[in-house]
């Protein structure tokens, strides 16, 4: 899920559409635009699929994971032009910007913000012709929207068991979490870290920084410097750059990142390992079940077999980073296959008897949470509004 939050440090240029399209290619006219965005034209001929992004696609984690996507989309199906709109503001700007793209004639929009949800629904009842996919979102209808996401706390819980047999080994038991908001999503893949540390390092703590942003590479920065200052020696984000695997090769101690397969070029000396997403796999089974008039609107959520989900260092033919102690690289291997033949899912993650930062049992020996609980949905009994044991802090970020 992504809520924006624009930055000084955004240049002009990557507040505007991408589009290499010409005008005479729009069937709806030329290019218009909506505020500073300009909108990009669809291509006729070709199955038309529109991005809109929160942040600039070159982030280097979550929305450059889904640019990413894109490209791969073009890669496998030459049929398909695509267009996006990158650091889009939730609320009236991200509908004005979804309805312009549906006006265009886009076939699919796709909004990849958790803030989008509400604006995407209300345009797909506008435009019943038009497909939309809202990725990480809950809200669906029966005709033309729906949504995705995935159990990407599987590749957290990994992550977790990494960072705390790094951690174990150093002698320093401490681990930090930059966290970007106090919603499901992010507390879900705290507690995923956590457990996933307690595995390989049961004494191990997790101080929790908020940064109530996605987007704000001067936070993330001094976030990880002021838990590293403060003697934690691994250091793992919730957030959308790479800042923190840079502060960690200062200080000479570690970190993981998140999002993109590319995360760890900041410094692969010193981070550990990256949970990323590929979503061009399921940008792909979509489209081709559009365009072959299969698609239903459905609430897809990709685990570990799907191929959705990434580990760098741990992927097929690849080699762990210099860090990661060789205690722990057959365990992480064992577990990702479990994983992938779906032996190991994201409820065997969160399986009891789990307690929480209090020391309350939030969850007995034999009882797993169900994905309401894991979104914090609706008729959720355990509903993830609480934090793990071992998490120093709590779910306010003031």
């Amino acid at each position: 899920m992504r809520f924006p939050r624009l930055l000084a440090i955004v240049t002009l240029t990557s507040l505007t559409a991408v589009s290499a399209c010409s005008k005479k290619n729009s069937p709806n006219g030329s290019d218009s635009t909506v505020g500073k965005h300009a909108i990009p034209a669809a291509q006729e001929g070709k199955f038309n699929v529109a991005f809109v992004h929160v942040g600039p696609v070159g982030d280097g984690g979550w929305t450059y994971a889904q640019d990413q996507g894109r490209k791969y989309l073009l890669q496998q199906i030459p049929e398909v032009h695509t267009a996006h709109v990158e650091s889009v503001a939730e609320g009236a700007e991200s509908e004005q910007v979804i309805r312009a793209l549906a006006r265009k004639g886009f076939n699919l929009v796709v909004a990849t913000s958790f803030g989008f949800m509400d604006s995407t629904e209300t345009v797909a009842k506008e435009f019943p012709n038009t497909k939309f996919i809202h990725i990480s979102g809950f809200k669906k209808n029966d005709t033309n929207f729906g949504n995705a996401f995935g159990a990407m706390e599987q590749m957290k819980y990994l992550a977790g068991m990494i960072a705390g047999a790094r951690a174990a080994q150093d002698g320093v038991p401490r681990l930090g979490y930059i966290a970007p908001y106090p919603i499901p999503e992010v507390v879900r893949l705290g507690n995923a870290l956590m457990l996933g540390a307690k595995q390989t390092c049961p004494q191990c703590t997790m101080e929790i920084r908020w940064m109530n942003s996605w987007f704000d590479p001067g936070k993330e920065q001094e976030a990880a410097e002021s838990m590293f200052n403060a003697g934690v020696q691994v250091v793992l984000t919730g957030a959308d750059t790479t800042g923190p695997i840079v502060v960690a090769g200062q200080k000479k101690k570690w970190a993981v990142g998140y999002d993109s397969n590319n995360a760890c070029d900041a410094d692969k000396a010193h981070c550990l390992t990256t949970p990323y997403w590929n979503w061009g796999v399921f940008y792909v089974d979509a489209v081709k079940q559009m365009r072959a008039g299969s698609w239903k609107p459905s609430s897809w959520y990709g685990e570990a077999d799907s191929g959705l989900l990434g580990l760098i260092g741990f992927e097929d033919g690849a080699t762990p980073a210099p860090g990661v102690p060789e205690s722990v690289i057959p365990v992480v291997r064992e577990k990702l296959a479990a994983m992938k033949a779906g032996t190991f899912t994201r409820f065997d993650v969160f399986a009891g008897p789990i307690k929480d930062n209090r020391g309350k049992e939030v969850l007995p020996e034999g009882k797993r949470l169900t994905q309401e609980d894991l979104e914090g949905l609706p008729g959720c009994k355990v509903c993830m509004n609480w934090l793990a044991e071992g998490i120093l802090g709590q779910l306010s970020p003031k």
